[in-house]
């Protein structure tokens, strides 16, 4: 495993953090879906009433700096990450862009979040089921909320585990990550609705008022800037998953066979792929109003 020093130990399925496969996908996959979900916070009634958003699980930091660019209302967003190799590209884009309200850190989200008490109005999560186990919600969502203002904003956005296609190589394949997450401990059942169908259950059980949920019915197309997009996230994702789908006891002799199968059927005109995305919100115990104004 490639690490930089002082890093910590990571649970994140890409161990090799000096990837730059996974780095590339990462941050296609994060521009891709903010702007197919239709911005940062689409479902949320008033953004202009955030000033300090906290974003865990950061990676290339798109999803930071496009909220900045977005909300001029914000004073401030951090972006915080495992991997220095994705947090240094990350300060290398914001200084391209000019975001000036964006910082990032290294932090272990699992261990402990250095900020002080109430620190942040809205605290940001995607697709964190690439290293959240089962069993580190409770711990994670504690850390949440004794960060996040009292009454502020905890979300959640994952996608089902693997998108659904027409393509029967990349199916198989699908069902091959599912099983190995499944058995490294990523997914409440071996299904792929196996973290999206549980995330309301989780956030209430563990504490949040006013839980809600948002399904984002997303459509990729063959011949689409989109489609494109999809296709790349996964010939760079099934290259990358490799080992930890040797680790798991989920890679087949027909792997290579599969793989270039599926990228070729992704080729072929007038496909069509769905993916579905849910949205989990809640608010941080200690506040009655339902409509919170941030100071």
């Amino acid at each position: 495993m490639s690490e930089q020093p002082g890093e910590h130990p990571s649970t994140y399925m890409v161990q090799d953090r000096s990837n730059q496969q996974e780095l590339e996908r990462v941050h296609l996959q994060d521009q891709m879906i903010t702007t197919a979900m239709g911005g940062v916070l689409p479902e949320q009634e008033d953004p202009t009433a955030l000033r300090r958003i906290l974003d865990v699980g950061c990676g290339t930091g798109d999803w930071s700096i496009e909220a900045a660019r977005t909300l001029p209302t914000l004073e401030r967003v951090v972006g915080v990450d495992i991997s220095v190799h994705m947090l240094t590209f990350a300060r290398e884009q914001a200084q391209q862009q000019g975001a000036e309200r964006v910082e990032f850190a290294s932090m272990d989200a699992l261990r402990m979040l250095e900020f002080p008490n109430a620190s942040f109005d809205l605290i940001n999560q995607r697709f964190g089921q690439s290293w959240i186990r089962t069993w580190d919600w409770p711990k994670l969502l504690s850390e949440y909320q004794r960060v996040c203002r009292p009454g502020g904003i905890i979300r959640i956005t994952e996608g089902d585990f693997t998108l659904e296609s027409f393509s029967p190589a990349l199916n198989r394949l699908n069902e091959l990550c599912i099983q190995a997450s499944f058995q490294a401990g990523y997914l409440f059942t071996p299904t792929t609705d196996g973290i999206t169908s549980h995330l309301a259950r989780v956030l209430t059980q563990h504490g949040l008022t006013q839980v809600q949920t948002h399904t984002w019915n997303l459509e990729f197309h063959a011949g689409t800037p989109a489609g494109q997009h999809l296709t790349e996230d996964v010939r760079r994702a099934y290259r990358t998953i490799m080992p930890f789908l040797r680790k798991w006891g989920s890679m087949p002799k027909d792997y290579e066979q599969l793989y270039h199968q599926a990228l070729r059927e992704l080729q072929e005109p007038g496909w069509t792929s769905p993916w579905t995305l849910v949205t989990a919100w809640g608010r941080n115990p200690g506040h009655t109003s339902a409509h919170l104004r941030f100071a």
